[in-house]
């Protein structure tokens, strides 16, 4: 009987200067069969994709020291795998204007973390990136 081959786990970026969050989303994902790539800063988090070749999504805070997300948002659109990568912003930042800046910077979602469990952040980010399918 031959080997079925693994299947392949989507490739995900999760950006957040708050390690407990970071790590608590890291084993969510990595239990729901993500390849988890966890980052607490964002300017290094660009260089590192600048160096990928295929990244499924990327879950993005918005309020960090340095750059935030929205500069994060800006850079990244500019490179060439962002046509192909699912952003999904996970932000306390749940005013109107906060979500429609972001979506209009490109984001393909924008999940308010006060309001989504991190089990249904998950299921929420498996439905974006079903939408968004590049």
């Amino acid at each position: 009987m031959a080997d079925t081959p693994a299947p392949i786990k989507p490739r995900i970026y999760i950006i957040d200067d708050d390690k407990f969050l970071l790590d608590m989303y890291g084993l969510k994902f990595t239990d729901s069969g993500f390849d988890v790539t966890p980052m607490t800063d964002a300017s290094e988090a660009l260089v590192a994709l600048g160096k990928e070749t295929k990244i499924d999504a990327i879950l993005l805070d918005i309020v960090m020291p340095g750059i935030d997300g929205f500069a994060f948002l800006e850079a990244f659109k500019k490179m060439p795998i962002a046509t192909q990568t699912t952003v999904i912003i996970l932000s306390n930042l749940g005013q109107k204007e906060d979500i429609e800046k972001g979506l209009k910077l490109g984001a393909d979602g924008y999940i308010v973390k006060a309001s989504s469990t991190p089990s249904e952040v998950v299921e929420k980010v498996k439905t974006i990136m079903g939408e968004h399918a590049h």
